[in-house]
């Protein structure tokens, strides 16, 4: 997996061979859209969530890696609704990845295992990573924010990781996971 954060909510996604686009209407001045959008299998957007099937975070699964005499039309890489302002993403072979712009309520056990990038509001993160943390206790946590902002989480959550590895996303610079 590998992930690549422009700015706000705009990211690209490169999962189980497909590439996902998220907030290209609200990139950065600067990030030429046909640029961000060239190569995208699909693009979602976090102010119009419901053309995402929506799932019960508490009680849903990450698919297996099946047989190939099992083989199906069944996508490789499927895109939910996780809540009011959560997007998971769920690759046969990854990791599932969750998106999340504020705070969620109910995971099942598989969160122990996710990729979680908190994004959004820069002077939100630091208790929206803290949230995450205290809730789900995730196996990543990866912030989307400026330098000032990680910062800020870093103080407020370091205290909080008990295992959970943090990391910092760039602007324009891809970081594999």
């Amino acid at each position: 997996m590998k992930l690549t954060w422009f700015g706000g909510t705009t990211m690209r996604v490169h999962i189980g061979g497909a590439m996902l686009v998220i907030d290209a209407e609200g990139a950065p001045e600067g990030i030429d859209r046909a640029e961000l959008l060239s190569g995208a299998d699909r693009q979602m957007s976090f102010a119009d969530l419901a053309g995402l099937e929506a799932i019960d975070p508490a009680r849903w699964a990450p698919r297996r890696t099946s047989a190939l005499i099992d083989e199906s039309d069944v996508p490789a890489v499927a895109v939910y609704r996780a809540g009011a302002a959560a997007i998971l993403v769920d690759a046969v072979g990854e990791q599932p990845l969750l998106i999340v712009t504020s705070e969620i309520e109910r995971m099942g056990r598989w969160v122990g295992n996710a990729v979680v990038v908190v994004a959004g509001a820069p002077e939100a993160l630091p208790e929206l990573a803290a949230h995450v943390l205290d809730r789900l206790g995730p196996k990543l946590i990866a912030v989307a924010g400026p330098e000032e902002a990680v910062d800020a989480v870093i103080l407020r959550v370091k205290d909080l990781l008990d295992g959970t590895g943090l990391m910092a996303l760039e602007p324009g610079l891809a970081l594999e996971v």
